[in-house]
This record gives C-alpha cells, sequence and structure tokens, in this order.
C-alpha cells in the first residue's frame, strides 16, 4: 500500500489528532481534505501545509452534507480510500450533580456527534469506496474511527463519552465484516491521553496529575504518533476489524 496514493479525508481534522494526520500523509506526498465545524483552523491549516490539502465545512451529524462533500472530494481529487473519523466531544458531567441530574439533552448531544456523527460518515465513505478500482488485496479503501481508552475505563461524569466511544467499539467489528466483502476495511484506534487542544486548556494542576498518572512513556502521548498508527494501519491489509489501544498502558482510574 503506497502511502503516496492516499486520498484522505479527514473529520474534526482541523486540530489535534485529526491534524497532525493530514500534516503526515501530506507529507508522504497524499492528498488531504478536512471535514470540519472549525473554518478558521481548517483554512490555517490548508495554507500551512506545502501539498494537496483542502477543507469543507462539515457536520458529521448532517448526512446530507457529508455525502455532497464525499462527491466534491472525489470530483477534485480522484477516488477516496481512507476516511478518518477524529471528530468528536466530550462534555462531563454526574448523573446526580450538586445542583441537577445529568441532562438527557447533553447525553443525546455527545452521542449524536461521537458515535452517530461516526456512524454516518462510515456508511457515506462506504457508499463512495465501493465503487473503487481494486487495489492489492482487492482492497477498496480504509475506514479509521476514534474511540478512547475510556470505552473501557470509564471515569465518574464521562457516561455519555463513554458510552459513545464504546458505541464505536462496539460496531467497528460487525462493520468490518459487512463491507469485507466490498473490499473496505475498518479499523479504530482508542487513544489514552494526548497532548491535545482539550487537554492544553485544563488548569496546569490538572494538566500535571495527567501526566502523573502515565505509566511509560511518564508523559502525554503526541498527536503525531496517533498519525503513525494510522499510516502504518493503512500499509497493513491484515488489520481489520480490530480496536487498538494507544495509551502506554494506562488504564484510568474512577476519577
Amino acid at each position: 500500500m503506497k502511502v503516496e496514493d492516499i486520498n484522505a479525508v479527514i473529520t474534526g481534522g482541523s486540530s489535534g489528532l485529526g491534524k497532525a494526520t493530514a500534516e503526515i500523509i501530506i507529507k508522504n506526498s497524499g492528498k488531504v481534505t478536512i471535514f470540519d465545524t472549525q473554518i478558521e483552523k481548517g483554512k490555517d491549516l490548508v495554507n500551512s501545509v506545502d501539498g494537496q490539502c483542502n477543507f469543507l465545512l462539515t457536520d458529521v451529524t448532517d448526512e446530507e452534507s457529508i455525502s455532497k462533500n464525499l462527491e466534491l472530494v472525489k470530483k477534485k481529487f480522484g477516488e477516496i480510500n481512507l476516511v478518518i473519523n477524529c471528530a468528536g466531544i466530550g462534555v462531563p458531567e454526574k448523573i446526580l450533580g450538586k445542583e441537577k441530574v445529568h441532562s438527557t439533552s447533553t447525553f443525546e448531544k455527545v452521542l449524536s456527534v461521537n458515535l452517530t456523527g461516526t456512524f454516518n460518515v462510515i456508511k457515506c465513505a462506504a457508499d463512495v469506496m465501493k465503487d473503487n478500482v481494486p487495489k492489492q488485496d482487492e482492497f477498496k479503501g480504509l475506514i479509521i474511527n476514534t474511540a478512547s481508552i475510556a470505552a473501557y475505563d470509564g471515569q465518574i461524569g464521562q457516561a455519555a463519552y463513554s458510552a459513545s466511544k464504546g458505541g464505536i467499539v462496539a460496531m467497528t467489528l460487525p462493520i468490518a465484516r459487512e463491507l469485507a466483502k466490498f473490499g473496505i476495511r475498518v479499523c479504530t484506534i482508542a487513544p489514552g491521553l494526548f497532548e491535545t487542544p482539550m487537554l492544553k486548556g485544563l488548569p496546569e494542576k490538572a494538566y500535571n496529575s495527567l501526566i502523573e498518572s502515565t505509566i511509560y512513556p511518564k508523559r502525554l502521548g503526541m498527536p503525531h504518533e496517533y498519525a503513525k498508527l494510522v499510516m502504518a494501519i493503512y500499509k497493513n491489509n491484515m488489520l481489520n476489524g480490530e480496536t487498538i489501544r494507544l495509551d502506554g498502558s494506562l488504564r484510568l482510574g474512577p476519577k
């Protein structure tokens, strides 16, 4: 699988893990289109890289938006053979908070973006990829989802987030099995604690406590390490239907 042949779509690719993945693909002469709602950050990324990179305003909860933009990518860059789902949100909330019980609307919003949004992109991308010209081992495309170790070790206040990421893990294998006959692989990465804009915004004490909780290496993961795993999955056709923890052996405590 030649990296320079990659024509990727990355949801949530304007920052964090998705941005790092876009940069490594472009560095290796691949093509990338960012699907995101962060317009300014998306345009900044396009302007900062030396390669074929495009940005399309996309809401992963809107199927019509996804399908329309996938067709635009196909017209501009040709067959899409890699889709990476990085779009997601995290809203911590306890079931029994100090002032109120957990908001059902918050729970539904997190699932809508993280789980249903990922599902929307998977099905729309598969519908496009199935018509690709088959390559080595009848390969037509790869879809990589982003879960979290919270899918396994959810902490207090993460009911919605853990449910959404656990759903991504749970649907990876059945979707991979279904799409296999079309030459489409499906894998998921479950990152641990990574150096992302979300974590950088934490108070210094909270940030340092996260680093202290890590095992080895004794630091947060770097976005480029997520990106390197994406590339390894793309190049290895035997990786299919699998969720890979990328967490330095970290297991989250209850809080």
